[in-house]
């Protein structure tokens, strides 16, 4: 049992990581709260004072706004099901004695380990291009037209990018929960004449209902702020201009630090009420 001198001891050893980690977090943090209520313009004067709350009331009140959030949740919403849903069926795939085991399942996890530049890249020029990619050439083949995937179907576009991304991370949660399920259950209820889709639906599923909320809050705290692969795709156009990527709009095209700083507020604030909600469905599995 601990004493209480080791008790302090440990405290002191942490404390240096612990004011680190700290700074890190909170100089940045404050450093944006301070901006939002100035008029910086670092490219057209400077520092020209406090503003209050004005560029809160700009970037809310933006046309822009609102249609920004809703984007990002559409992406958000789209890309979890997707990665829960096929992250579920590949987990119980994976999980059967196959040839090659352990090298599928490193193929299927690869993914999650390319940056979402390079990802993109390779999904707008090497799928999604519409003279050259592998999808126009399939069109072709079976006679079709080419879509305008970035273009005609941007938002499916960014949330198949973005989930091919997810979905080995999902895959790999989900398939070490079903690892540590017990075997014996479902030979119980496969004697007792239970049908494969009611041994999933009444054993398999609420056993990964954790590891299902943990992929959920996990992934959501990410995917509210995707950029890059909107940068390296559609650029924000075609409905597609996240709430992040406004923000950077916005400095961009008004040299105002102050503005997207009162923008990455609101994001914040966003993320949280996420969070917040997600916490407490976590909580409520990890009490079941």
């Amino acid at each position: 049992m601990a004493t209480q001198h080791s008790r302090s001891a440990a405290r002191i050893m942490m404390a240096p990581a612990v004011i680190l980690l700290l700074g890190w977090m909170l100089i940045p943090l404050t450093m944006t709260l301070v901006f939002s209520f100035k008029k910086y313009l670092p490219m057209r004067g400077g520092d020209l004072g406090w503003v209050g709350f004005e560029n809160y009331v700009r970037f809310v009140t933006s046309s822009a706004f609102w249609p920004a959030v809703g984007t990002t949740l559409v992406i958000v919403g789209g890309v979890l099901v997707i990665t829960v849903v096929f992250g579920v069926l590949l987990a119980m795939l994976l999980d059967q004695p196959m040839w090659g085991q352990g090298i599928v399942r490193l193929l299927v996890i690869a993914p999650f380990f390319v940056m979402p530049t390079v990802s993109a890249l390779v999904w707008k020029n090497m799928f999604m291009d519409p003279v050259n990619g592998l999808l126009a050439h399939l069109w072709k083949f079976f006679g079709a037209q080419p879509v305008e995937w970035l273009s005609d179907a941007s938002m499916t576009s960014i949330i198949m990018i973005v989930s091919w991304q997810w979905l080995p991370f999902a895959t790999l949660i989900l398939l070490t929960a079903i690892q540590s399920l017990d075997s014996e259950q479902l030979e119980a209820a496969e004697m007792d004449g239970a049908k494969p889709l009611s041994r999933f639906g009444y054993i398999i599923l609420p056993h990964l209902a954790r590891a299902i909320t943990i992929v959920v809050l996990i992934q959501t705290i990410f995917l509210l702020s995707i950029f890059a692969e909107i940068f390296v795709t559609t650029q924000g156009s075609f409905g597609t201009r996240t709430l992040t990527y406004l923000i950077f709009q916005r400095v961009l095209e008004s040299q105002n630090v102050g503005l997207g700083s009162a923008g990455g507020v609101y994001a914040i604030i966003l993320a949280n009420i996420v969070a917040i909600f997600l916490m407490r469905i976590v909580g409520k599995n990890l009490d079941a």
